[in-house]
């Protein structure tokens, strides 16, 4: 074993959440605009800083912004990551987790990354369904709860259009026909076109949703390795988002660079299409910052050879500087290494003024960073469809005081009575935030 895996192994058994540096900037201050980047700081030993997984105690609950309370919409789910709601109400939620990756835990890196995610929650079979939510009486708990679909592939996004319910599963796009109030789909879905999958995806949540005039399907496909350490080979249409015609399935890449996008929705005021993603780890606790960006047809983002704009990674082997010079930085950064996931705009709802125009966001929490950042749903107010002014929390309480993690926010929507709804994987529950009484 060379030197510094043995090192790696000697700090992981002493203690895998104690090892690496600290953060020497506050979370805000790679929040905004003009995020500050420090200097990288590569250590031997990566940051790993895990907050174990262990559920609510009885009773236990988020604390709501002034203004809003929450409650459980459903309990005893089993690792809810995705929502959607459907035109007569009823709610999706993907109950979902990673696929086998065999060629994804290999090696010293892998071995390790796995633990990671064991203790953080993540390392459990997937239960590869979806499931119907009703609140009929509308009072913001959902008495009925129907396995809609079952036997998927670490299914995420969905979407309808007509009558059809599209479904991303880790590695194909499906197509179900749906007739409104169905609790059930029990056809055989029709394969829309496949998507990056293997042994490896190490990104492997895929999300989709439909443009306006329903003709076409924006799909995210994350990078399949932190930097392009697998092989750059192994990175053909990841790390970007996919423009897929609803008729034929054909497709194209939208915008590429980005390394792990998953949350995407159209700003209502300007119509243009956004998306939540995950930057890079393993450059220091202040480094990268995650973002929300609207996203132009035909751009490059960085990854995995530049980020935040044309910062040059100098991990990165063979290197690019000419699609480096091409790279434009993103809208909107909110902190690094939160794990944003979720995104909704706040058409609709129907919370306090301050919430009424802008972007909520899921913040799944850090395990790269020193102190924990993320672990909460956060609301970045838009004007005139454009991001303007500071982060307000919505939702924390996620970590204990102890840095246990009770919860961790995924998707986030606003349901058909105007709450947020939160997917909460690590509790096993759908939170509904509303209007305090």
């Amino acid at each position: 074993m060379r030197k510094p895996q043995l090192v790696f192994v000697i700090a992981l058994a002493g203690g895998l959440a104690a090892c690496g540096e600290s953060s020497s900037l506050q979370v805000s201050d790679g929040t905004g605009p003009s995020p500050k980047l420090p200097e990288p700081n590569k250590t031997l030993i990566p940051t790993v800083n895990i907050a174990p997984a262990i559920g609510w105690p009885q009773g236990g609950k988020p604390t709501a912004a002034a203004g809003t309370q929450v409650a459980a919409f459903a309990e005893g789910l089993d690792h809810p990551r995705w929502l959607y709601v459907l035109p007569n109400g009823d709610v999706l939620v993907a109950e979902t987790n990673a696929p086998p990756k065999p060629d994804d835990s290999s090696g010293i890196r892998g071995w390790v990354m796995k633990k990671v995610m064991g203790k953080a929650g993540a390392g459990v079979p997937s239960p590869n369904r979806i499931t119907l939510l009703r609140d009929a009486d509308h009072d913001g708990v959902a008495e009925t709860r129907t396995v809609f679909l079952q036997n998927l592939n670490s299914p995420f996004g969905m979407t309808l259009v007509g009558n059809d319910l599209y479904v991303a599963d880790t590695d194909r796009l499906l197509r179900f026909h749906y007739e409104n109030g169905a609790t059930e789909i029990k056809s055989q879905p029709i394969k829309v076109t496949d998507l990056p999958g293997g042994t490896i995806n190490h990104h492997w949540t895929k999300n989709v949703i439909a443009s306006k005039d329903g003709s076409k399907l924006y799909v995210t496909v994350g990078s399949n390795s932190n930097v392009g350490e697998n092989g750059l080979d192994k990175e053909e249409g990841r790390a970007a988002i996919w423009e897929v015609d609803r008729a034929t399935g054909n497709h194209r890449i939208f915008a590429s660079g980005i390394r792990n996008p998953n949350g995407l929705a159209w700003e209502p005021t300007s119509g243009a299409l956004w998306t939540a993603v995950n930057e890079r780890d393993e450059i220091g606790s202040d480094l990268v910052p995650d973002y929300i960006t609207s996203v132009k047809d035909g751009a490059f983002y960085g990854w995995p050879f530049s980020y935040y704009g044309q910062h040059v990674d100098v991990r990165v082997s063979p290197q690019n500087l000419d699609l480096v010079a091409k790279a434009i930085a993103p809208d909107y950064a909110i902190g690094p290494h939160t794990a944003s996931l979720g995104l909704t705009f706040a058409e609709g709802n129907t919370l306090p003024a301050q919430f009424k125009e802008g972007a909520f966001i899921g913040q799944h929490g850090s395990w790269n960073r020193k102190p924990h950042s993320g672990y909460k749903v956060i609301f970045v107010p838009f004007t005139g469809g454009k991001p303007n002014g500071t982060p307000v929390d919505v939702l924390t309480g996620f970590l204990d005081k102890d840095e246990n993690a009770l919860g961790r926010p995924v998707g986030v929507v606003i349901d058909q009575q105007g709450g947020l709804l939160v997917a909460d994987d690590v509790g096993n529950k759908v939170w509904r935030v509303s209007a305090a009484k």
